[in-house]
Order: C-alpha cells, then structure tokens, then sequence
C-alpha cells in the first residue's frame, strides 16, 4: 500500500470516457455551470472563430444555443448575477486585430457582456439576453466573485496583451454590479494594476485563502512568473505576493517566459500547501510551487519543482501545455492537479499528478485522457458523490487545430460505492 506525506492511501486514477459532442468546428472554452438548478452542473463551449455559444443539458447532453455573433469569444466564467439562484454567465470577447492573433490587439475591444439565464433554459430556443459590463483592450481572462465587497457580484478582468505590444505593461481592472444590473449600461470600473503584470494567460479564483477575510483572491500567471493577488482589507489596498518566476530559460529561444496557468491545492488543513503551474505561455513545462518549513512563525519560502518537461516548443516558441487545474478526485481531502496537453501527440491528453511529499517535489503521475484539451472542468456530473472532469479540445486557427474536437465527459471510478455482489 502506497501512502502519501499526509497520511493518506494513494488510489490510482480511473475514469471513463463519454463524447459529449465531437462535432465541433472549433474549440477553446470550457465551463461547468448549473444552468437549470438542478444541483447537478451542465456544460457550456465554443471557440473562438464561429462566434456560437452552447451549452449542453445534463444528463443526455442535449445541444442548445446561448447566443451567437460574438466576435471571437475568449475567457467566461459563471456567477448568480441577478440573484435568482441559477448560473448566469460572463463573457470575453474581441480580443484580436488584424492577423487573428495576440500579437495585434483590437484597439476597440476587449469588451465584457454578462448573459443572462432566462430561468427557462431548457424549455425555450430564445437566445439569452446580452448585457454589457466594461472592456479593456486585450481581455482575455475574467472571474466572478467578491474581490473587495460581498454584497454584490464582482468581475475582475485580465488583459493578456495590449496594442504596444506581447509584452507590454496591462491594466488588471475591477467591475462592480450595479444596482440594477439588468438596465445598467455599463459596470463602475476601477484599475487594479497598471504598472505591474504582463501577458496574463491564466488566472484561478480561490476562495479561503484571505488570513481573517472571506473574500475571494486570485492566483494569476504572467511574464512575472505565480502572483497571489488580492484584496487588504484592513489597509483599503490590493496586495499581492509574488510565489515564483516561472520559466525562464527559454526565452531567448522562444520570447517567453514566466507562467502561463495556474491553480493552487489544498493538502489536509493547509488550503494552499502548493501552487501547480504551466510554464511559460503555451509552454511545455510542469512545475509545482512549495513552501519550505515555517521557522519562528514566519511562513518558509516558495520553492520551485520541475516535474515533466513535454516535447519542445514548435516554431512559433509554443509547447504543448495550455491549463491546469487542482480538485480532491479521490476523496482523501488532498488535491491532486490536472494539465491538459493541447497537442499533437504524444504530447495530448490530461494528466493527473498526486503529492506523495510536495515541499519536496514529490508526485505520482498517469495519463487519464488522450484527447487534445483546451481546457478541464470538474464536478458532480454523474450524481456518484464524487467530482467527475470534462474537457473540451484546442481548435484555434494559426496556433493549433486539434485533427478531432470534442467535448469528452471523464466520469470519475476512482472512488465509488460498489454495486451488488461487485467487489472493487
């Protein structure tokens, strides 16, 4: 029997496959989001090119459209936004200029639109009402949640480049609700950051991690490397604490560097015991953030850990790493972390690593999927008790067209009851 540092049984993977759809035309975006109410979340994706939303109903997955004419919808996340108790959702759009890449920003975009959940979902074929937040040039990533206040729902917003350039200083902005958010033209917005980040690529929004605060704080990956940023509220002040560099010997080779996604785990009590990292931008590098031991009640140092180097950058300075993303698949209250390869292969598919000693480095690894992933998302997907993951295939024309997009449902076996006269 294999235990971990914190006590736990180490349970290999299992998972199953299930095509969602695999007629995409092309594929980027990811969401779980309980769009009925049930209690059980649905799934929502698009590219980038067709300017279609959708989401499909759980169980049977059955097709419906959100909107469409989006101009090249990047970034969403979900959030109750008028209070009714189901997922209304947030969208990114317009991000490119001329050439349909990052390298030229659209001067006139970067725009926010929330979409507004009927209540009907499943029983009308009307799209969902569009209504606009704010923009800042280059949008690209985006969180609901409360950053400095809990009575109303917040958006904080994160450029990836600006028409200066890749690598060009970006504006981190905040969008407050409204009063009545439905009539509202736009969202008060307040600048963040302006001086600081550059190429943001991936941000994860954490909950709990605040010392005497419950509001919610970002981890977020740039050219600077891991950033912890959040609000003090004690002081009035956003504050961050920089977790580590990120990549760095590559650049002269590819012209990137530091982090390109993010997402912190939790091991026992310890709700951020390590950060898991894709480096650089697009990159093909794994690393795991960890504290060294505290002394004298001063917290140790962040730590650095290269786990998996997959494949080289192609001729463009890209790897094949595009998202991470930690969750407790099997049950023992630590997370373990997914990172979803893009392609092509071998370099494809999700892997899933298990701390057996972090502040030292130590993690087992398996392959759970072989299909192009964009981007996973986790939940109860199954009704089992247990969170299941879904991905969605990298299709984005002049970076990676993946031979067969899908959305492909991973129902979680790892830890589950047995059936009658089953013995697992």
């Amino acid at each position: 029997m294999t235990m971990s540092a914190y006590g736990s049984r180490i349970l290999e993977p299992r998972f199953g496959s299930e095509t969602v759809t695999d007629f995409l035309r092309d594929g980027y975006w990811l969401e779980a989001a309980d769009i009925t109410g049930t209690g059980r979340p649905d799934l929502v994706g698009y590219g980038l090119s067709l300017g279609e939303i959708y989401w499909y109903q759980n169980p049977g997955w059955q097709k419906r459209l959100v909107v469409d004419k989006v101009k090249e919808p990047v970034g969403m996340d979900h959030g109750d936004i008028t209070g009714n108790g189901l997922a209304d959702l947030a969208v990114c759009y317009q991000l490119y200029g001329p050439g349909g890449t990052i390298h030229h920003a659209d001067p006139e975009g970067g725009k926010i639109d929330w979409l507004e959940n009927p209540g009907n979902a499943a029983e009308t074929s009307e799209q969902w009402m569009r209504h606009y937040v704010g923009r800042a040039t280059g949008m690209h990533r985006l969180r609901l949640g409360h950053f400095t206040r809990n009575d109303v729902m917040q958006i904080i917003g994160f450029p990836i480049v600006a028409v200066e350039g890749v690598h060009a200083v970006l504006p981190i902005v905040l969008f407050t609700q409204p009063a009545d958010v439905r009539s509202a033209a736009e969202w008060p917005m307040e600048v963040v950051s302006n001086r600081d980040f550059r190429m943001i690529h991936g941000v994860a929004r954490k909950e709990g991690l605040i010392p005497g605060s419950d509001l919610d704080s970002i981890l977020m990956a740039s050219d600077e490397g891991v950033t912890w940023l959040y609000y003090d509220a004690v002081a009035g002040e956003w504050t961050w604490e920089h977790v580590g560099g990120g990549e760095e010997s590559q650049f002269e080779q590819t012209t990137f560097k530091g982090s390109g996604d993010v997402d912190g785990g939790r091991l026992g009590t310890n709700a951020l015991a390590y950060v898991a990292a894709v480096e650089p931008f697009h990159g093909n590098t794994v690393a795991v953030y960890a504290r060294t031991a505290p002394e004298n009640g001063v917290p140790g140092e962040w730590r650095r850990h290269v786990l998996d180097i997959y494949g080289d950058p192609n001729e463009n300075g890209e790897g094949t790493g595009h998202t991470v993303m930690c969750r407790d698949f099997d049950g023992d209250g630590d997370d373990e972390f997914l990172v979803g390869l893009r392609g092509p292969d071998p370099w494809q598919g999700a892997m899933y690593y298990k701390a057996v000693d972090a502040a030292r480095g130590l993690f087992l690894k398996w392959r759970v999927s072989r299909e192009s992933v964009a981007r996973i998302v986790a939940g109860d997907f199954s009704g089992s008790g247990v969170d299941d993951f879904a991905t969605i295939s990298y299709s984005v024309a002049h970076y990676f067209v993946a031979p067969k997009a899908q959305i492909t449902l991973h129902q979680n076996l790892t830890v589950r009851a047995p059936a009658a006269g089953e013995f697992l």
